[in-house]
């Protein structure tokens, strides 16, 4: 028996990207989630759009070793991890004092949102450069510029939840940005509108996006081609 590794506050998130081999198991991938749903996980399952990655997993969960366990579950059953992120929720050091139930549902949120299928995924990071460091600022001026970029979002409350993780130290960027949706056109609204804000158009550094549908498991796995 492996020693419970946890996080002290809220809950690791794994995200997978999957590409189907000639010898997937369609069975054994919808073992390895049911497992991990049993015990307690949120796994959300997406359909992918284009060419990186033909199905996602956004896992969420309280234990390291039993996410690692999933990874190797539903690659034995044949999909191969063409990439990754791994990231933890976290409230913000600009969101002290907010209200108990606003930072639970940032700690401990509850997914797939209902009524939202479009899904977006990428990483980010803010600046270090010689003419535009992040760090430098001081905490009073970042507290400003993260209110204009959080007043940005809050115009579309009601049509794109954002989860927003963070993973600085764990990954190769410093926050992970989870979008769902009910429109695929919001995605690139919300993102677009966003990005004129000083805290991105100044300060932001972005990695890949990945796109996709969410929907139950049999659904996605059906639509990526691996139906049993």
């Amino acid at each position: 028996m492996t020693t419970p590794l946890n996080p002290s506050v809220g809950r690791m998130v794994l995200h997978l990207f999957c590409r189907r081999s000639d010898s997937v198991d369609a069975a054994a991938v919808t073992a390895a989630v049911k497992e991990s749903e049993a015990a307690g996980d949120t796994v959300v399952p997406v359909a992918m759009l284009g060419h990186k990655a033909d199905v996602a997993f956004m896992v969420l969960g309280d234990e390291v070793w039993r996410l690692r366990q999933l990874q190797s579950a539903v690659q034995a059953a044949g999909l191969d991890v063409v990439d990754s992120y791994v990231s933890m929720t976290e409230l913000s050091e600009y969101a002290k004092g907010v209200p108990e139930e606003m930072a639970n549902a940032r700690l401990y949120p509850q997914l797939p949102p209902d009524g939202k299928a479009a899904w977006c995924f990428y990483p980010m990071s803010k600046r270090r450069g010689d003419s535009a460091n992040w760090f430098t600022l001081p905490y009073d001026e970042r507290k400003e510029l993260m209110y204009e970029h959080g007043a940005s979002g809050r115009k579309f409350a009601g049509r794109v939840l954002q989860v927003i993780t963070g993973s600085a130290g764990v990954d190769d960027y410093e926050w992970g940005v989870t979008l769902f949706a009910e429109y695929p056109d919001d995605l690139k609204e919300v993102v677009y509108t966003m990005r004129f804000d000083r805290a991105s158009a100044e300060y932001a550094d972005f990695g890949a996006f990945y796109t996709g549908v969410v929907g139950s498991l049999d659904e996605v796995l059906a639509a990526s081609g691996l139906a049993p």
